[in-house]
C-alpha cells in the first residue's frame, strides 16, 4: 500500500528532506529514526531537544524511533546511566516499545565488516601512536602519511585478528580506513575505525578488547537497525562523508541518511557531559539530580513539568545554524503549565507573629480557600484561622515607604480568606527588634459574608500558629554567574563562574499544614514566594520544598518590549 504524499508535514528543512525523500521512494513508504545516546553520563536539557526531534518526527510521520545505547567506550560508561537514561525519556512522554539495542549488540558484525572493508583493500592496521598520527596530520596544503597505508591486505587481516585475541597492549595498533590522506575534510584523512582498550564492558564483560570509533559504529548501528534517518547535532556535519562512506562500502541492508540539526546552548549553563561531570566529582553540586544541573534528572527533581520542556523544545525550533536561547524562555514554559497544574498554598518564609487580641482565645475556625482559580477542578482545601497566627516579615513596615499596601501601624489590610485587621501595637525585644505584633480584627469582614465588601488597599497572607508546620525551603538560582561560562578568559575556568547563591537554605519557614501531606513531584504555587515541589530527601519530620521557579516572569516582559 503507498503512502499517502498529499498532506506530509512541512514544518522546517527535516521534514523538506523527508518529505523529497517519500516522494521519490529512497526510504520506502515509512520513517523509521533512532535516539542513540552514549550511557556515560546523564541526559540534559539539551538531549531533551535531540529527543523531542528524534521521536517527535518518527511520530509526526506516523513511523518509529529506537532507543539504542552507544556503549563503545567502556572506560566510561555504566548500567546506572543506562537506567537513567531510559527513565529520563520515559519521564519527558516518549516511548521506543521493544527496540531497544545496544551498540554492543552488534559487535561481532562490526567485526566482521571491518575484516570485509579490509579484504576490500579499503582498511589496514597501522602502529603510529596517537601523537605520531597527530604529527603526521599534515594541512591543507600538505597531506597526511602514513608508513603502514600500504601494507598487504594479508598482513592487516592477520594484526586485526591478533587485535581481537589481546596480543596486543592499549594504543599498540588502530585499525585505519583507506581513504584520502589529502582530502580538505581532515575526517577522512584514513581515520580510525577500531582502537585497543582492554577495559571490562558493562555487559560484553572481557570477550572483547578492541572497540569500534563512533563513526564507524554509528552508521552501522543505523544501518543494521534499518533507520531511514539519522538526526544529529550539527558538529557531526563535517563526519557525514564518512557516515556515507562506511554506508557505501560495507555490506549493510539499509542505506541509511544522516540529517544534522542545530543543538540546543543555555544562557547560565554548560551543556557539555565532561563539565557537568566535573561539576559532580568536584562537590560543587551535590550530584547529576541537583536541581541546580541542567540534566533532566535534575529538572524533574526541582519540579518543572515535562510538558513544560516539550513545549520550549518545540517553541525553539528546528535550525540549521547554532545559536543561545535565554534560560528565561525555559523558564516561562514552566511557569505557564505550572500555573494551570500547580496547587496553591500559603507560607511564610520569614515568619512575624500576630496576636488578635480581640479574637477568642479558645476558637478556631475554618474557612475554604482555593486550590487553584485557574483549574476549578481542584476544588478547595480547608485553613484553620485561630488567635496566633504568622505572616510574613517583609509584609509590615514601621516606618513605610511611598506606596506600601500591606500592614503599617495603625493600618488595616485584608487576611487572604479571612478577616480585615488593624496593627494596634508593636512589640520589640531588648534589642529593638520587632518580635510580634498585636493587632485587632473586624468580625463583620469574614470572607465570604456581607461584611466582606469592606475595601482595604492590601491583601496578605498567613499561616496559623496552632497548626503551621516549620519546612526546609531550598530557593534555587542560576548555577553560573556569568551567561555564558563556557567563554573563560585566560587562567580562567567555567568553574571559577558558580554562582556562590545559586542556592539559598531557608530553615525558618512556617507552611501551612495541608502541605505535610504533600506528594513528591506534586508542584504548588506558594503564594508570593513562588512555585515549589517537595523534594524526596524530604521526611515526616523534616519537611522540605524546592523551588522550582519565582512567580516573577522576566522573558515574556522583555519580548512584550
Amino acid at each position: 500500500m503507498m503512502r499517502d504524499l498529499s498532506n506530509l508535514p512541512a514544518n522546517h528543512f527535516i521534514n523538506a528532506i523527508i518529505n523529497d525523500d517519500l516522494a521519490a521512494g529512497r526510504c520506502g513508504d515509512k520513517v523509521h529514526t533512532r535516539f542513540p545516546p552514549e550511557p556515560n553520563g546523564y541526559l540534559h536539557i539539551g538531549h531533551a531537544k535531540a529527543i523531542y526531534i528524534d521521536f517527535g518526527t518518527a511520530e509526526e510521520y506516523g513511523g518509529l524511533c529506537n532507543l539504542r545505547m552507544d556503549d563503545t567506550n567502556p572506560a566510561k560508561e555504566d548500567v546506572e546511566y543506562v537506567d537513567a537514561i531510559k527513565e529520563d525519556i520515559h519521564w519527558l512522554g516518549y516511548d521506543w516499545g521493544d527496540r531497544f539495542f545496544y551498540a554492543s549488540d552488534y559487535f561481532e558484525q562490526m567485526y566482521q565488516f571491518a575484516m570485509g572493508l579490509i579484504e576490500k583493500g579499503l582498511a589496514y592496521v597501522c602502529e603510529l601512536t596517537p601523537e605520531e598520527v597527530k604529527n603526521r596530520r599534515g594541512d591543507l596544503n600538505t597531506p597526511a602519511t602514513s608508513p603502514y597505508r600500504d601494507r598487504p591486505v594479508e598482513e592487516s587481516r592477520d594484526l586485526f585478528a591478533r587485535m581481537r585475541a589481546g596480543e596486543f597492549g592499549n594504543g599498540a595498533m588502530t585499525l585505519r580506513a583507506k581513504i584520502d590522506l589529502a582530502s580538505p575534510n581532515f575526517n577522512m584523512r584514513d581515520p580510525v575505525l577500531y582502537r585497543i582498550l582492554h577495559e571490562t564492558h558493562h555487559r560484553t564483560g572481557d570477550d572483547w578488547c578492541i572497540y569500534p570509533m563512533y563513526d564507524f559504529a554509528h552508521p552501522l548501528e543505523d544501518a543494521i537497525e534499518g533507520i531511514t534517518h539519522s538526526l544529529c547535532s550539527l558538529e557531526f556535519e563535517d563526519h557525514r562523508p564518512l557516515y556515507d562512506w562506511v554506508i557505501i562500502n560495507c555490506d549493510v541492508p539499509c542505506r541509511s541518511r544522516q540529517i544534522e540539526f542545530a543543538r540546543l546552548n543555555l544562557t547560565y549553563t554548560v551543556m557539555s557531559k565532561r563539565k557537568l561531570r566535573r561539576l559532580v566529582e568536584q562537590g560543587l553540586v551535590s550530584g547529576w539530580d541537583d536541581p541546580r544541573m541542567p540534566t533532566l534528572a535534575g529538572m524533574r527533581r526541582r519540579g518543572y513539568p515535562p510538558q513544560a520542556i516539550r513545549n520550549f523544545c518545540a517553541s525553539i525550533g528546528v535550525a540549521k545554524s547554532n545559536s543561545t536561547v535565554e534560560i528565561e524562555q525555559l523558564e516561562f514554559f514552566v511557569r505557564e503549565e505550572l500555573n494551570t497544574k500547580a496547587r496553591r498554598a500559603m507560607a511564610v518564609i520569614d515568619p512575624l507573629k500576630i496576636i488578635i487580641t480581640n479574637y477568642p482565645k479558645d476558637k478556631v475556625e475554618v474557612f475554604p480557600a482555593e486550590n487553584n482559580p485557574t483549574n476549578q477542578e481542584q476544588g478547595h482545601r480547608d485553613l484553620l484561622f485561630s488567635r496566633e497566627l504568622y505572616i510574613e516579615r517583609d509584609d509590615f513596615m514601621e516606618e513605610p515607604v511611598p506606596g506600601f499596601r500591606r500592614l503599617i501601624p495603625g493600618g488595616e489590610v485584608r487576611l487572604k480568606y479571612a478577616y480585615i485587621i488593624r496593627c494596634d501595637q508593636v512589640i520589640k525585644n531588648e534589642a529593638g527588634q520587632i518580635v510580634e505584633l498585636h493587632c485587632s480584627y473586624d468580625p463583620k469582614t469574614k470572607s465570604g459574608t456581607e461584611g466582606s465588601s469592606r475595601k482595604v488597599k492590601g491583601t496578605i497572607q498567613w499561616v496559623d500558629a496552632l497548626t503551621a508546620r516549620h519546612a526546609e525551603l531550598r530557593l534555587y538560582d542560576h548555577l553560573f554567574t556569568k551567561s555564558n561560562p563556557e567563554e573563560s578568559g585566560e587562567g580562567e575556568d567555567f568553574t571559577d563562574y558558580v554562582n556562590p547563591e545559586s542556592l539559598i537554605t531557608v530553615t525558618t519557614a512556617l507552611i501551612e499544614s495541608s502541605l505535610a501531606q504533600a506528594k513528591t513531584g506534586v508542584p504548588y504555587q506558594f503564594l508570593r514566594s513562588g512555585y515549589f515541589v517537595k523534594d524526596p530527601d524530604s521526611t515526616e519530620g523534616n519537611l522540605i520544598f524546592n523551588r522550582i521557579v519565582s512567580l516573577k516572569d522576566s522573558w515574556s516582559k522583555k519580548q512584550g518590549k
